[in-house]
């Protein structure tokens, strides 16, 4: 083999090993890709990508629009190109191994200053708020200075402009929106500055790979977590400070720009000495006022402020995002966010979002959402969302959601939707989930019961209940209705002479109690005290008994009682109507003087009860 011919062969060799080791390192954005694709989604066209070159993409989830659709047509381009095509300018990609990374190019922040012009107590503070991810102008985002109470909000083109004091050696802006994360920026005083600032958005964002066709991930990937696995799923829950702007007069009283500082500013809050506000937003502390707690505020016509650590006056209103402590008063409303600590009083509501304890006295309406403990007054309804240990007096309603300690007073109701541990008074009707005390009212109602129900109809759906027939000297047939527990029953009972020549009608009211001897024996003292109606409607006939019952138990439904009775009658009709009884108790009673048209003597009764 000749010289010249060995050279050939290494030359080739050379360029051989060359183009290989070109190709093997070539770089992967630098590869050259024909595609050529017409509405198509954008995760589609990266797929198709990634099967040409041989590669794969890996991107954050939250960053692209991947249902965007894609019309695309390029001839042997590299896929930097093609991704810059496909892509805006702000983002920037990456290689890794055999990876290609896409990501959101970070973006400049520029900050121009210039020498105040005109005033020198003040200077100016403007500029632009946008997404740091998307680089799109965010409007609504709340920009202000903490020390002096200075905010703004910006824009539709995410513009804002602030007036600052030159007092302060530097100031702090903090840009916050919901949703987004919080950013400070720090400007010197002395200059007008025009500043550009972007938040970033608070995201759970997952990374996507695609990958070639032949090393495809499946269409779907279920995961099975077991009960003890230590793998935790997280959830993002949002911090709700804003409760009194979604109420109905907070919806109506409130600007549209201080339910959105509202929301934005939800973890923010500060103190001051004191406020004066004419309405909500014309206020000493201006846009900030409802993230200020204050030491005294007076509110001329209404104010909006973030809380009260010590008295508020408002003219007709106050609103406090936060807690109330020690004093509240308002010619017609007051509404708190979280608790309220001390005294309370408005013309015709009050609203506290949480629990009370303390003092509230209003004219029509009294509102608590959580507990209650102290006393609360109100001329209609006062209402407790969770439990009460005070005392409730209302001239109609009043309820509690839960459990009641104390004693409710009404003109109409009283509801303890719960458990009762005290005394209600209504003038017509009580109710009480699980009775432990006291009921006097027309109509008691329990569930179940453990106390005492005084009251015309008293109603323990699992408590005492019987249907009784029973006979005595004066009627021979009778029917009762007894309900309440064994400690305490209501008595509804009326009845009939049967005799066509001796009739009696009568009904009457009365309570009784049953002492329980054994499994088949109890003992039943009752009281009643019927009218007797002998002819005409111009007497008073009144008939008293003091009973002393046996009842025997035949079967869980039905008991046989009777016993001896000591009557008392109070009569002063003194004419006898023809078929009807002349003479009580009838002839053959030994009877008792015990005054003027009264008299008494021993009786009896027998019967049976069902139920």
């Amino acid at each position: 083999m000749n010289t010249r011919m060995i050279w050939r062969r290494l030359l080739f060799t050379g360029l051989l090993l060359g183009s290989i080791i070109t190709a093997y390192t070539q770089s992967l954005l630098d590869k050259t890709i024909t595609i050529n694709v017409n509405s198509q989604r954008l995760e589609h066209v990266l797929e198709i990508l990634s099967n040409k070159g041989n590669f794969y993409f890996s991107y954050n989830t939250n960053i692209l629009k991947k249902d965007s659709l894609v019309t695309l047509a390029v001839s042997n381009k590299p896929v930097q190109q093609i991704l810059q095509t496909l892509l805006p300018d702000h983002y920037e990609f990456l290689e890794s191994g055999n990876y290609i990374i896409i990501r959101k190019a970070p973006i400049k922040v520029t900050v121009v200053t210039k020498k105040a012009v005109s005033d020198d107590k003040f200077y100016l503070v403007s500029g632009y708020v946008l997404d740091n991810d998307t680089y799109l102008h965010l409007p609504n985002a709340s920009i202000y200075e903490k020390a002096q109470l200075v905010s703004a909000l910006t824009n539709n083109e995410g513009y804002f402009k602030l007036r600052l004091k030159q007092k302060t050696k530097r100031a702090e802006l903090t840009v916050s929106k919901e949703f987004y994360q919080d950013t400070s920026v720090v400007v010197d005083p002395g200059f007008n500055q025009q500043v550009t600032v972007t938040i970033s958005p608070i995201t759970t964002g997952t990374y996507s790979i695609i990958t070639p066709e032949d090393f495809m991930a499946p269409d779907q990937l279920k995961v099975r977590v077991e009960r003890d696995s230590t793998i935790t799923e997280y959830t993002y829950t949002k911090t709700d400070s804003t409760v009194v702007e979604r109420t109905g007069v907070g919806r109506f009283l409130l600007s549209s720009s201080q339910k959105i500082q509202s929301l934005n500013l939800k973890n923010f809050f500060t103190s001051r000495p004191f406020q004066l506000s004419l309405t909500p937003g014309l206020s000493t502390q201006g846009k900030m006022s409802g993230q200020v707690i204050n030491n005294f505020s007076l509110n001329v016509f209404g104010g909006y402020t973030g809380g009260v650590n010590g008295a508020e006056i408002g003219g007709l209103f106050n609103i406090n995002k936060k807690y109330v402590q020690y004093f509240q008063a308002a010619g017609l409303f007051n509404i708190a966010g979280e608790h309220m600590h001390g005294f309370q009083v408005a013309g015709i509501t009050n609203t506290v979002l949480d629990t009370v304890k303390g003092f509230q006295a209003a004219g029509v309406h009294n509102h608590v959402s959580g507990s209650l403990s102290g006393f609360q007054t109100s001329g209609v309804y006062n209402h407790v969302g969770d439990s009460m240990k005070g005392f409730q007096a209302v001239g109609v309603v009043n309820y509690v959601r839960n459990k009641v300690s104390g004693m409710q007073a009404a003109g109409v109701i009283n509801f303890a939707n719960r458990e009762m541990k005290g005394v209600q008074v209504a003038g017509v009707a009580n109710y009480a989930k699980n009775l432990k005390g006291l009921q006097i009212g027309l109509i008691n109602i329990a569930d179940t019961s453990n106390g005492f129900s005084i009251g015309l109809i008293n109603i323990i759906l699992k408590g005492y209940h019987k249907f009784s027939l029973f006979s005595n000297e004066v009627v021979n047939f009778n029917a009762a209705f007894k309900t309440g527990n064994s400690k305490l029953y209501s008595i509804l009972q009326g009845g009939i002479n049967l005799d066509s020549s001796r009739k009696v009608y009568t009904f009457g009211y009365g309570l009784g109690s049953e002492r329980r001897l054994s499994r088949v024996l109890s003992l039943n003292p009752e009281l009643t005290c019927q009218y007797l109606y002998l002819g005409a409607w111009d007497y008073t006939n009144l008939l008293s008994k003091a009973h002393v019952n046996l009842n025997i138990r035949l079967g869980k439904y039905v008991s046989l009682f009777g016993g001896p009775t000591f009557n008392v009658y109070y009569s002063n009709q003194d004419v006898n109507f023809h078929g009807y009884r002349a003479s009580i108790p009838p002839s053959g009673y030994h009877t008792y003087d015990l005054g003027t048209d009264v008299k008494g003597w021993l009786g009896w009764n027998f019967g049976i009860n069902f139920f």
